[in-house]
């Protein structure tokens, strides 16, 4: 009988995601299972909350995995915090701010919108003009703009609501790990993420962090978090305290993927983490532009793990891409939405973030164009 996983390639994954995994990340997942209620597993759990707590820089109780991919963390924010008929104010700049609106309109939101054009950052006075027309119980940005490559002015957007009763809520799913977060100095009250990018564990686990304000917005709502799965009312029990109650059964091997991941970070060192992001950023933006490759974003407001190239013209997109799968083994992003056919998206994150993955992916460019 075949086993096709024999016939799995190590592939150089340079696109919006999933990351290169370190070997060590891969090896803490195949230690021996423990059971989720296990004195040493709790160990890990708690271990894990403070590095957590560490990287997002914020005394936040609540920072915990979700068991889920980063569309999970968004998933559980919102469902924990919307009733229906709250006043919500999405920012949107692309596919992920787009989304958030779906989401929070499932719940029943009363929800308005901030459109920006695709390629460019939210902008802040408009948001200003916008926070003036009235209240809004959430108010809800990406942070790294996965689909464009734009890193929107969180810290600004959070000075706007300071002194507000307004939640900031914030999709981290590409950041984390790949700049800085300083969640509380910045006003933030909730954040998601995902493990598959800058953290570089394999996708499953969506780390969240709910202020203390947040927190209190749960616990007064009127009616049932409509989801059982996500409900933090019961998630947080068993994540907190001296005993643990059971809710849903962890996904243990995963778990030890972020705490390895997550220890890895601390290892390198937060400031040299993202200076390797951002140097190997630089190095890519040269060699692009000496084979004549243009960057989507302006610099003042470009990411340095998600880069969005222009394709030349005359070349096809899907081709492209499919000979460096083939023949280089590299991996990249195409374009979505409106960007569709008219950019590549390549990434550099966490473990790719590397400049033999630059130098590669750059030769073989050279060789397809």
């Amino acid at each position: 009988m075949e086993n096709v996983l024999n016939g799995i390639e190590e592939i150089t994954l340079m696109g919006p995601g999933p990351s290169c995994v370190n070997q060590s990340v891969l090896d803490a997942m195949a230690k021996s299972t423990l059971g989720h209620l296990d004195p040493w597993f709790i160990k890990i759990m708690d271990a894990m909350k403070g590095q957590m707590k560490t990287l997002l820089h914020t005394e936040n109780k609540l920072t915990i995995p979700v068991s889920g991919t980063g569309s999970a963390g968004m998933e559980a924010c919102f469902v924990n915090l919307i009733e229906k008929g709250d006043p919500v104010l999405i920012l949107i700049n692309g596919v992920f701010g787009m989304r958030m609106e779906d989401v929070a309109t499932r719940l029943g939101a009363n929800v308005d919108t901030l459109e920006f054009e695709w390629g460019t950052p939210v902008l802040v006075d408009q948001v200003k003009e916008k926070l003036a027309e009235k209240f809004y119980k959430i108010v809800a940005v990406v942070h790294a703009e996965t689909s464009t490559g734009v890193m929107n002015p969180v810290p600004e957007i959070g000075a706007l609501l300071k002194g507000s009763d307004s939640l900031f809520l914030v999709d981290a799913v590409t950041s984390f790990g790949g700049i800085k977060i300083n969640l509380d100095v910045w006003g933030i009250d909730v954040i998601y993420s995902g493990t598959q990018k800058c953290l570089s564990c394999p996708p499953g686990l969506a780390p969240i962090s709910f202020s203390d304000r947040a927190v209190e917005a749960v616990k007064a709502r009127k009616t049932k978090v409509p989801n059982w799965y996500l409900d933090l009312t019961m998630i947080i029990n068993y994540w907190e305290g001296a005993t643990r109650a059971y809710h849903h059964t962890a996904p243990i091997n995963m778990l030890y993927g972020l705490y390895q991941a997550l220890y890895l970070v601390l290892e390198e060192g937060e400031g040299n983490v993202y200076k390797r992001h951002m140097d190997n950023h630089l190095r890519l933006v040269e060699g692009l532009d000496k084979i004549g490759i243009k960057m989507l974003v302006d610099e003042s407001c470009r990411l340095p793990m998600l880069n969005s190239i222009y394709i030349p013209e005359g070349v096809d997109d899907a081709a492209v891409r499919s000979a460096l799968l083939k023949d280089h083994k590299i991996e990249i992003g195409a374009g979505l939405g409106p960007l569709a056919g008219k950019i590549w998206r390549i990434g550099l994150m966490g473990h790719t973030a590397r400049p033999e993955n630059v130098d590669k992916l750059l030769a073989a460019l050279k060789t397809q164009l």
